[in-house]
């Protein structure tokens, strides 16, 4: 236990003594655009990617998609026992640019954090594993167990083509473990396992009712009006009650398990913080907080009106009737569904509601998956944050989130973890997105610790 302790306090002298530069290093990362949804600097950054993995002895291979590259890189270590790593190196677009306090492409720090679009989802948690295979291999000179890295630059766009990508190449990526792309402390500062992502259909609902726009006063009265007719197709979709009406949907929703409610009922009331962070007075369906609030964030499926778009919404008043709306829904997953089955339920809803004609244009989709909390390397991973953190990690079976687990879960036949830097104020997908220095110094202890217990089991 000596050696050990030792050991760590040197990988941690390490760690601290070159915090500057990894952050330097991560600060020209995000510097560099990668927008997927823009198409802006993709292929910039997985060639910048792949140096960054090749700067620390990776064989690394860029294959190229339909879309965004991605970026295979491995290193053997001195155990075949191998962990793969899963990150993307693609961002949400940085708009609106006017809420930034600096440009989201000019890194800055302020107050212990550090702010730029991607710092946080997800380039930081890159580069934070990457800062603690440095301080291995300046310890040992090797590592302690062979690690893989896969990453790809369509993660913000639902991940078109790493699904395919995995199911033909299991045998390349093929691991004993995956650590997921995020992770972090809660609001308490403590670390949390996030062990389950619930899954996401995402549609475009779209309607046109004649082949331009008309007076209002012309057509009110006697022409269709697409921002009322898709208003009505939406308005079938969910009550008032918050109840999903199409037919069968919740067929195959499978509810939590005993294990994991308790798992839950472990977890703090998340209620006051809430309603404290988003300015939110009360929940639907008369919940106030505690188990039942919990099991609903994240094992009820949902439907989500994200965007609602037609006619004028410019300033002062213009009398048009619309010939087209649409609007953005998303659709998320529990266990057992698949966005497969709710095109397919949704396809028919529609048309037995009337709404023949209205669209539906899938823009992306990934089933649920969930990783036993039970597993050895779940708990590995949960004992190597009591260092770091002075706490272990505290198990959170499913987040209400969504991501292309279930392709590694099923195909690659891992358990999937998380470990990373990231805390409730950072500000992933919106202006002013950041991550705090302590916790990215933290997580990459973190990382370090895990990989030499794994390579050492």
């Amino acid at each position: 236990m000596e050696v050990a302790m030792s050991h760590f306090a040197r990988v941690d002298a390490y760690l601290q003594s070159h915090l500057d530069d990894s952050i330097s290093e991560l600060s020209r990362y995000c510097a560099q655009p990668s927008v997927s949804a823009q198409n802006w600097g993709l292929q910039e950054t997985a060639e910048m990617t792949a140096e960054m993995l090749r700067q620390r002895g990776f064989e690394v291979k860029i294959f190229p998609t339909d879309g965004a590259p991605i970026v295979y890189g491995e290193r053997k270590g001195r155990s075949p026992k191998t962990i793969l790593f899963y990150n993307h190196y693609d961002v949400q677009p940085p708009e609106p640019l006017e809420l930034w306090d600096t440009p989201p492409f000019e890194p800055a720090i302020r107050d212990g954090k550090l702010y730029a679009r991607g710092v946080s989802d997800d380039k930081g948690h890159f580069t934070s594993r990457l800062f603690a295979i440095d301080a291995l291999l300046a310890e040992e000179g090797e590592l302690p167990c062979t690690v893989k890295f896969i990453l790809e630059g369509e993660e913000e766009t639902s991940s078109a083509h790493l699904a395919p990508f995995v199911r033909s190449h299991a045998e390349l990526l093929k691991a004993d473990a995956c650590i997921w792309e995020f992770g972090g402390v809660d609001f308490r500062d403590v670390p949390m396992q996030y062990l389950g992502l619930r899954g996401i259909c995402y549609v475009e609902l779209s309607v046109e009712t004649a082949n331009q726009d008309m007076h209002s006063g012309l057509g009110g009265s006697i022409m269709p009006n697409a921002a009322w007719r898709l208003v009505w197709a939406l308005n079938s979709l969910k009550g008032p009650d918050e109840a999903i009406r199409i037919r069968g949907f919740y067929d195959n929703v499978r509810k939590p398990t005993e294990r994991e409610i308790a798992l839950l009922e472990a977890l703090p009331d998340p209620a006051e913080e809430y309603k404290t962070r988003y300015g939110v007075k009360s929940f639907l369906k008369g919940l106030t907080g505690g188990t039942p609030l919990k099991i609903a964030e994240v094992y009820e499926p949902t439907c989500t009106i994200c965007g609602l778009t037609s006619g004028y919404q410019g300033p002062g008043s213009k009398t048009v009737q619309p010939a087209k709306a649409s609007a953005k829904v998303d659709f998320r997953l529990v266990p057992y569904q698949t966005p497969e089955e709710v095109l397919e339920k949704l396809r028919a809803h529609l048309d037995a509601e009337g709404f023949g004609d209205v669209q539906i244009t899938f823009l992306g989709g990934e089933a649920p998956a969930l990783t036993d909390p039970d597993d050895p390397f779940v708990q590995l991973v949960v004992e190597a944050a009591l260092e770091p953190y002075g706490q272990p990690m505290q198990i959170v079976p499913m987040v209400g989130g969504s991501g292309p687990n279930h392709v590694f879960i099923e195909t690659l036949k891992v358990p999937v973890v998380t470990a990373g830097i990231g805390h409730p104020g950072s500000q992933a997908h919106a202006p002013n997105e950041n991550i705090r220095l302590d916790l990215y110094l933290k997580g990459a202890m973190h990382i370090a610790r895990i990989l030499k217990a794994f390579g050492e089991n």
